[in-house]
């Protein structure tokens, strides 16, 4: 064969590569299809997760573990917060409420950024920004003046149409206009006055925009659907009792204590077309350490996995994580939706591992229990399983006035960042971290102990932090690789998140702040750049050349073979 024949065949390779030049699926008049989110296009990244199943897997291939060492950086772009935005940027468009102040904190890109139609959707606290995907230059920015509120974070916005949707942290949902960064219209979703505040990005499934708030006081934790056109509210689910007779009740000691009981809902879930099922997670009970006011049951729904149906805004089925909470252990991380087999046969399945140190994998259809494990021995709040597949709590681990030392500590073994799937190597991949920690009882007066309040204490260092490859029919550990050295490393700063690609790579952030291209099979390093991302990476094709995306701090790198 001829060189001019070889160069041929690679520019017709090129040409006919997933996103070669802008797909067919995309009309910039029409904006995004709900319906596309289903199938997702290989040029863009649709929601939250990627697609709406948690797995942060995606098909593209174009970077492999061949040519990973080639992977270049194609531009990086510093966003900037406030109402005056740099110099030869679009004027800021200013939002708020006559309560808004010009609070300015400071920028963290957490959350995943949506890549439709070449343009990405980037967000942190009070601000969401449109930029262009080739080049990186800021095409608009919103910036909402804040009452306050919780600026822990944002987890990103959902799309639907031309519209995008970004909560902010005194609650309001604010639709925006994809094109241009105008506001259309705002919605208060949870009172500012009761102390709520949202960082969830919401989820759009056909006419239903999904939104999560909830209160780190004593209010219950709620899921709500608004149609994405009007902002009319369609149905709310809170996720503990509100009412005498309400599902769960009996497990509180009053339906008092229940309707101020917590269960927050702080991170997107994941959806089931087949089923109509919405499946997230809740977070703690509330007071969370002194339980005494919430009598001795399990105070249901908190610390669980929930199946909603999106239509209807009712209960399907519920696993509880960690039943009776007394340390914290949110299960507010994003559970993954996947087939597989199990015993034999084929199922669907949905598993997490949860903060408290345990993996568990569920049948999503009916929520019956297939596996449990503790995924590292240093945990040590439990007294084993029950029957149902639960952990069991001890009580000698609460928080107590001579001390209590507990593993882990209040981050927990894994924290809200998401985790992956690879339908490929059928295992499921997170970061650990083995933490202690010792809480004294601080005040035996339930009132001053409300919230997160009443229990002093430290953590007590830690055995190292790990990332691990699990077998979902087991919850066993296939492979693990331990980070160098030991210490209290913080979770949700330091492991942003999981991605794999049938290039076989999984990417990953290590506590030096790289981040890291390995292989899913074992862990093997195979590239890595220090850029200390706060946001797990994504990947898209763009004019036929496969992109890796991720946030650092207040800086969005791309990355791109060279």
């Amino acid at each position: 064969m001829t060189t001019g024949a070889r160069n041929l065949i690679c520019i017709l390779a090129m040409l006919l590569a997933p996103g070669a030049a802008m797909a067919q699926w995309f009309d910039p008049a029409k904006g995004l299809d709900p319906q596309q989110i289903f199938n997702p296009p290989q040029d863009a990244w649709l929601t939250y997760s990627g697609d709406y199943s948690g797995r942060r897997y995606s098909p593209l291939r174009q970077l492999n573990q061949s040519n990973v060492k080639n992977l270049s950086l194609a531009w990086a772009t510093h966003v900037v917060v406030g109402p005056e935005g740099p110099v030869g940027t679009p004027p800021v468009i200013v939002s708020g409420t006559e309560q808004g102040v010009d609070a300015r904190y400071p920028v963290t890109v957490k959350g995943a950024i949506l890549q439709v139609g070449g343009i990405l959707y980037v967000t942190s606290p009070d601000n969401a920004w449109a930029l262009d995907a080739r080049d990186g230059h800021e095409i608009w920015h919103y910036y909402w003046k804040t009452k306050g509120g919780t600026h822990t974070g944002n987890r990103g916005v959902g799309m639907w149409h031309n519209w995008v949707y970004l909560e902010t942290p005194d609650n309001y949902l604010v639709c925006l206009d994809a094109k241009t960064g105008e506001e259309r219209w705002r919605k208060e979703i949870a009172s500012f006055e009761l102390q709520y505040f949202s960082s969830m990005s919401p989820i759009v499934v056909g006419n239903h925009l999904l939104v999560g708030t909830g209160d780190d006081m004593d209010e219950p934790g709620m899921l709500e659907s608004y149609d994405p056109d009007t902002g009319e509210l369609q149905w709310r689910f809170y996720t503990v009792p509100m009412e005498k007779g309400d599902p769960g009740a009996e497990t509180w000691a009053n339906i008092d204590a229940a309707a101020h009981g917590g269960g927050n809902v702080w991170a997107p879930g994941s959806y089931d077309p087949e089923t109509h099922l919405y499946i997230f997670g809740t977070g703690n009970p509330s007071p969370a350490y002194t339980s005494q006011t919430r009598g001795p049951g399990d105070n249901l729904f908190t610390c669980a996995l929930l199946a909603v149906n999106v239509d209807t805004g009712k209960l399907a089925w519920w696993f509880q994580t960690s039943p009776h909470d007394t340390h914290d252990y949110d299960s507010a991380q994003t559970p993954v939706l996947f087939d597989g087999e199990f015993n034999g046969r084929p199922r669907k399945l949905v598993a997490t591992l949860a903060r408290n140190g345990f993996f568990f994998t569920l049948d999503r259809v009916t929520g019956e229990h297939l596996v449990t494990s503790k995924i590292t021995d240093t945990v040590n709040w439990d007294m084993g399983i029950d029957k149902r597949g639960e952990p069991i709590r001890n009580p000698a681990k609460d928080y107590d006035i001579g001390g209590a030392i507990v593993s882990p500590n209040g981050l927990g073994v894994t924290n809200w960042t998401p985790q992956s799937y690879d339908p490929v190597t059928r295992l499921f991949y997170a970061h650990v971290a083995e933490t202690f920690s010792i809480r004294y009882l601080g005040t035996l007066d339930p009132k001053g102990a409300m919230g997160l309040t009443g229990v002093p204490g430290a953590d007590m260092g830690s055995r190292g932090n790990r990332l691990v490859a699990v077998d979902y029919k087991t919850g066993k550990i296939v492979w693990c690789h331990r980070y160098a050295g030991v210490g209290g490393i913080d979770v949700r700063g330091d492991f942003p998140g999981l991605l794999t690609t049938a290039g076989k790579l999984l990417f990953a952030t290590d506590p030096n702040g790289d981040l890291v291209a390995r292989d899913p099979l074992n862990g093997k390093p195979l590239w890595y750049t220090k850029i200390h991302p706060t946001s797990a990476a994504e990947t898209y094709m763009l004019d036929g050349h496969q992109y890796i995306l991720v946030g650092a701090s207040d800086m969005v790198y791309a990355f791109v073979l060279n």
